[in-house]
């Protein structure tokens, strides 16, 4: 209540000084300005604060990839990066695209229909549940998850006594330790950040364009093809690239569920580090990666807006 009385009080004050014409008055009305001003800054400074310890990180990082072991910071050489020339860095890196491209079509491919389902249902307890499911594998260590696909996809895993059980399969087919294996580890566990801005942007598409669809002869297929997709394409392209960035950088689960034998670069990088202590070695792989998972991301998204700048060309 003395607050309220207390800022009353001074607006009061800047009131009177305004109508008196008063330097004070106007001093009060600068201050306030450049609060005004400053408040937005001051919202913005926790999460300017964030980016800039990742700049940093990231600058000390580069700075240590031209090092040599031992010596990272007074030392400078390219041999750190000459080293990845060797053929077996370049197959670990176009297998790392490969995954990270797979399980981003495949998690995109999956979400849509839960994203439109999360979109288009009207029980607020039906999408809480569906939020919950899609949600519920962020919540869980990407340990456990691995541990659990462990016990799913080995030799006498639930998926091999399902299949033994259906006649499908004669014998126990090899999940583990595999490229396939691998892929559906990262397909679970990146389903989310698939599901959920496709959602959003779902639902911000009016529904009267899916019925202008369906009274001009438009079946569902062709309205969620031809309207709805096209509509929603900003968080469709916002998912894939999420997927796609953490599963190029993904390690807990091709190390659980693929091993050394599939050998993804994050992998890599954690041999470099853990027994051999090879910091600029594997400061190096780790900017490769990034440059190699920004420029597809940059390409995809160029091809993308190609494509709708084309897209609404034909149409108009």
């Amino acid at each position: 209540m003395n607050t309220m009385l207390a800022r009353f009080s001074r607006r009061a004050a800047v009131a009177s000084g305004i109508t008196s014409g008063g330097p004070d008055g106007s001093a009060a009305v600068a201050t306030d300005t450049v609060l005004a001003k400053a408040r937005p800054w001051l919202l913005l400074a926790p999460i300017l604060l964030f980016l800039a310890i990742l700049g940093a990180a990231a600058l000390v990082v580069l700075r240590m990839s031209f090092g040599t072991s031992g010596n990272e910071w007074r030392s400078f050489t390219l041999q750190n990066y000459a080293d990845l020339l060797d053929g077996y860095f370049l197959r670990s890196l176009g297998l790392t695209l490969r995954l990270a491209f797979q399980s981003m079509l495949f998690a995109v491919v999956l979400a849509i229909p839960v994203a439109l389902a999360m979109a288009r249902t009207k029980s607020r307890l039906a999408r809480r549940l569906l939020l919950a499911g899609v949600l519920l594998p962020l919540l869980v260590n990407l340990l456990l998850q691995g541990y659990g696909w462990l016990v799913i996809l080995g030799p006498a895993g639930l998926l091999n006594h399902a299949l033994l059980a259906s006649g499908v399969i004669e014998r126990p087919v090899m999940w583990l330790y595999r490229e396939h294996g691998v892929l559906l580890g990262l397909i679970q566990t990146a389903f989310p950040l698939a599901v959920l801005p496709l959602s959003s942007a779902m639902r911000a598409v009016s529904i009267s364009y899916e019925e202008a669809a369906a009274t001009l002869g438009a079946t569902r297929w062709q309205t969620l093809r031809h309207v709805l997709l096209p509509l929603a394409m900003p968080g469709l392209v916002s998912g894939a690239l999420l997927v796609f960035a953490y599963n190029a950088s993904a390690f807990a689960v091709p190390l659980l569920l693929g091993g050394r034998r599939v050998p993804m670069l994050a992998v890599l990088v954690h041999d470099q580090v853990a027994p051999l202590l090879n910091w600029p070695a594997a400061s190096a792989s780790g900017v490769v990666l990034m440059v190699a998972t920004l420029a597809v991301m940059a390409l995809s998204q160029r091809l993308v807006r190609r494509t709708q700048r084309l897209t609404g060309e034909s149409h108009a």
